[in-house]
């Protein structure tokens, strides 16, 4: 099994951005939870963060084994939509506000 987080970022390599902009949270939603605070908590396998300024989803590879239909329809979105791909990084910082408090860096996740 792969052990690195894939980060999908909404720019394909024309530059173009993916539309509706709320993708990232559309498909963060599909694994979040409601906490006992009635709030919508993401994830910790599929969450959306901020890298290099740009607004990503980060799937942890944990997903893989706790859902792998949901695993592969997240790569086969990317892949239709030609969105960038990348394996692992650097220095990332969450977009979930209670999560922000959290070091969101794909080395300390």
């Amino acid at each position: 099994m792969n052990k690195e987080k894939l980060v999908i970022e909404g720019v394909r390599p024309d530059g173009s951005r993916l539309r509706p902009s709320d993708w990232i949270e559309r498909i963060s939603s599909m694994v979040a939870e409601f906490g006992p605070d009635h709030r919508l908590h993401y994830s910790t396998a599929v969450h959306p963060c901020i890298v290099d300024g740009k607004r990503c989803l980060i799937v942890e590879p944990e997903l893989l084994e706790k859902s792998p239909e949901l695993y592969e329809y997240i790569l086969h979105f990317a892949e239709r939509n030609q969105l960038t791909v990348h394996l692992d990084g650097s220095a990332f910082e969450s977009t979930d506000r209670e999560s922000s408090q959290n070091d969101c860096s794909l080395a300390g996740c």
